[in-house]
């Protein structure tokens, strides 16, 4: 009796045991079939998320290649004008030089006395001149006497003379310097050193004693 009694707790285990495993089966059947289903959404999520990824590279490509180009034109323009309008103030300052140049001109043709003319001419020239140095460092160089320099003066000519080192006799024109850098030489006649007189000696004798041995 007690044998049959095992022999059938035996099979209700048994049968209990098939039931959790066919259990166990269909929940793991039915686990996979959703975690498929998310692989695949995941999948889809990732694609979008790369579209969109795209989108928002491509939309900020577009805008900083748009950004460089009006930067482009704004240098280009910013730069013409530069060049355009670089001399507007040594030019805004020329002008009252201009202007007075015309009230000089406009005096002078009722002025009854040469002299009177000749001041307001060298007023303007000496206010030139002044301006020119103190807001440009813009300088004249060069006056009869000065010793000649090859590197700021031009020779025009050259004649002989009284001196013992080459000077500047006469200037055709003043030269000019920015600061320390010539832009303009000056154009002068030089006086050079005339040979001397033991030298001329020495050479007309040599030249003497040839003559008698030939």
């Amino acid at each position: 009796m007690s044998e049959t009694k095992e022999q059938e707790n035996i099979t209700d285990e048994q049968q209990n045991e098939q039931v959790s495993a066919e259990n166990v089966a269909e929940e793991a059947s039915a686990a996979e079939k959703p975690a498929e289903e998310a692989k695949e959404q995941t999948i889809e999520d990732k694609y979008a998320e790369l579209e969109k990824q795209y989108a928002e590279l491509k939309d900020n490509y577009l805008r900083k290649v748009a950004d460089f180009d009006n930067y482009r034109k704004r240098m280009i323009k910013e730069k013409q004008d530069a060049f355009d309008y670089a001399n507007t103030a040594i030019l805004t300052d020329l002008v009252a030089i201009l202007d007075d140049f015309d009230r000089g001109l406009a005096a002078a043709a009722d002025a009854k006395e040469v002299k009177a003319v000749i001041d307001g001419v060298k007023m303007i020239n000496k206010q030139m001149h002044g301006f020119l140095e103190s807001k440009y460092n813009l300088s004249s160089y060069c006056e009869v006497g000065d010793a000649f320099d090859p590197n700021i003066h031009e020779a025009i000519a050259s004649v002989p003379g009284p001196v013992e080192e080459p000077v500047c006799a006469e200037v055709y024109l003043k030269g000019y310097k920015l600061k320390d850098r010539v832009i303009r030489h000056a154009k002068v006649m030089v006086h050079m050193p005339a040979p001397k007189a033991e030298n001329t000696a020495d050479s007309a004798n040599a030249e003497s004693g040839e003559q008698t041995e030939n």
